[in-house]
Formats: C-alpha cells, sequence, structure tokens
C-alpha cells in the first residue's frame, strides 16, 4: 500500500505491507483522505533522518474489518479517526477503535478528515477552561488556529484571531469580526471585546522562540488570566510580567486524555465517563457533531485536495509567508 515518509528531508511515497490481521479492539479502515497536520509534518521533515518514516495522524475513511472487543461500530461505515503510529498517511489503518468517531451521512469526508487537528483545538479550549462570556486571543492563524477560533465562536465565546499574514486574517474575518494582523488593530478589538480588562486566556498556535510572544501575551490577559501553548514554542517569559498577573502558563498535550497512554490507545481500554469526561476519543466525536450541526465549518480552509501519489509537491506550499491552509490527501 501506497504511505507518505520522510526521510533526509525528503518526502516520498513509501511502499508498505498492508495490514492483514485485526487485532482485539481494532478496526481495519480503507482511507478515504487525510489530513496535513503542517507544524508537526513540515518539523518531521526537517528532522528526518536515514530511515524513513511514516507521517499523518488524521483522517477519514470506511470500516472494512472489525475485531474482537469492538462494539458500535460496522463494517461499511464511515469513521474519522486520528493519533499515531496507528493513524498515518496511508491507504489502509489499523486503528484502536477509541480512536475513531462515526460519521454521519451529510457530513463532507473532505472536513472529516481534519478530525485529528479538530480533537487538538477542543482540547486547547478545554485547557483553556473558558466559561460562558469568557473570552480569547487566539494566535496563529493556521488551520489548527483557524480550527480553535471556530470552535470558540460556535460556543459563544468571545473570541479575537492575530498572525501578521493578512490573508489568513482576511479569510478568518469572513466568520469571526475581530482578526488582526499588527499588535495595534488586536490590542484594540481586545479592548472593545472586554472593556479594557484583557481576556480570559491567549492561546498560542504560533511556532518557534516564544520569549517575545508569551511576554506580549501577558499584557492581554486580564488579572489571573491565562497563556495555553499549543504550538511548538520556547517558553521563556519574564518572571516580573507573570507575577504582576499572577498568570497562569499552561500546555495543551495534543488531543486530550488517552493521548500517548499505551492502555488507553493500543489496548483500548477506555477511560470511565465518571471519572475522565473528555477524552481524545470523545474530543474527536465532539469535532464530527460539531460538523454535523453545522456549527463550524472547514471547507473554506481547505486549500489543496491532492492525489497521495502527489503528496511530495504539497510540503512545498508551505513555509514563511504561505497562504495555503489545509491540505488534504485523497486516496482512491
Amino acid at each position: 500500500m501506497k504511505a507518505v515518509a520522510t526521510i533526509q528531508g525528503n518526502v516520498i511515497i513509501a511502499d508498505l505491507e498492508e495490514p492483514v490481521e485485526v487485532p482485539a479492539g481494532h478496526v481495519r479502515i480503507r482511507t478515504e483522505y487525510s489530513a496535513v497536520s503542517p507544524g508537526t509534518e513540515m518539523t518531521f521533515i526537517k528532522r528526518a533522518s536515514d530511515q524513513p518514516v511514516v507521517m499523518g495522524y488524521s483522517a477519514v475513511g470506511i470500516v472494512e474489518a472489525i475485531g474482537e472487543r469492538v462494539s458500535g461500530l460496522s463494517v461499511g461505515q464511515r469513521v474519522a479517526c486520528y493519533g499515531a503510529p496507528y493513524v498515518r498517511h496511508a491507504e489502509v489503518l489499523t486503528v484502536p477503535s477509541n480512536l475513531t468517531a462515526a460519521v454521519p451521512d451529510g457530513v463532507d469526508p473532505k472536513e472529516a478528515a481534519f478530525a485529528g487537528l479538530g480533537a487538538i483545538a477542543i482540547h486547547a479550549l478545554r485547557v483553556a477552561d473558558l466559561r460562558f462570556g469568557e473570552s480569547a486571543v487566539v494566535v496563529g492563524l493556521g488551520i489548527l488556529g483557524q480550527l480553535i477560533a471556530q470552535i470558540a465562536h460556535a460556543a459563544a465565546f468571545p473570541v479575537a484571531g492575530f498572525d501578521l499574514n493578512s490573508e489568513r486574517v482576511k479569510e478568518m474575518r469572513a466568520y469571526i469580526p475581530h482578526a488582526a494582523d499588527s499588535r495595534e488593530q488586536l490590542e484594540e478589538s481586545i479592548r472593545s471585546l472586554t472593556g479594557g480588562h484583557g481576556v480570559d486566556s491567549v492561546i498560542l498556535c504560533a511556532s518557534g522562540p516564544g520569549e517575545e510572544l508569551i511576554n506580549a501575551s501577558m499584557g492581554w490577559i486580564r488579572d489571573k488570566g491565562k497563556i495555553v501553548i499549543v504550538g511548538d514554542l520556547t517558553t521563556v517569559y519574564s518572571r516580573g510580567k507573570m507575577f504582576a498577573k499572577e498568570a497562569q502558563v499552561l500546555i495543551s498535550r495534543a488531543g486530550g486524555p488517552g493521548r500517548y497512554d499505551a492502555n488507553y490507545e493500543l489496548e483500548n481500554h477506555d477511560y470511565p465517563i465518571g471519572f475522565v469526561r473528555w477524552t481524545e476519543g470523545r474530543n474527536v466525536a465532539e469535532y464530527i457533531r460539531l460538523l454535523a450541526e453545522g456549527r463550524i465549518s472547514v471547507r473554506p480552509l481547505i486549500s489543496h485536495v491532492v492525489p497521495v501519489e502527489q503528496a511530495a509537491g504539497a510540503y512545498e506550499r508551505y513555509g514563511p509567508g504561505s497562504t495555503t491552509l489545509g491540505t488534504i490527501f485523497k486516496y482512491s
């Protein structure tokens, strides 16, 4: 089967053996579309060694086979799925059922392919722990930042977006009025949203050196506000600025509880809902619900639909100043 891999800084189409056995708790999925996560995957390409590594973690497809101890899914059903190494840019996937969510009729599978990024966006907002009427600034309006802003808006949180890329800001203004491409514009939006008190949370989706950005965020939050780091930022900041606000600086880890826990993922043992309300799998399902109810729309964010055989060229569109947002690979 075809899979998208990186080796020595290059992107290749690898030919892998197709999985046959379906372990207990898992389902085999024939992939329809998989979504690119630009921040994660461009980092993988830059750091690639001399051994091929298959990329990707978010996809949608049709269930072909079901292992023992799986309930609630059936062969022929469309599901969204999330989480490497089970979900990849590959033609066939073997995925723990905890990491899947049924996709109802009427939901565009291209939008469902972004379920992994949707779960990450939802978990970032859960880490921010916003309550009704509380406000947020989303910094970095790539595909993940745009999803966070849309979901926050759908939940009725006053939200503003910030990115130096004016094209991304223009796209976001189509559905959220407060979007800025300069600090002056952003700070005016914050005053308008909060009456000058500062936002309850700043959610940082940017990557790279983080000292200036984190310290600027200290000025945008209210007293005892929160800064949630989602992107790959260095976490150096001014103690004085943090002390003045008694600010909280938090990390949002992937798509939610269960991520990186082999007992939850590989062994497919769910957490009791009374103890862990929102797992990564339940966050995937919530993303699909938002699509099904028309509360968010990913379709305008999809810049390119690329046959998987042409995947290498898709990554060339990303980089400084890129206006590309969502890219998905299509499988025949």
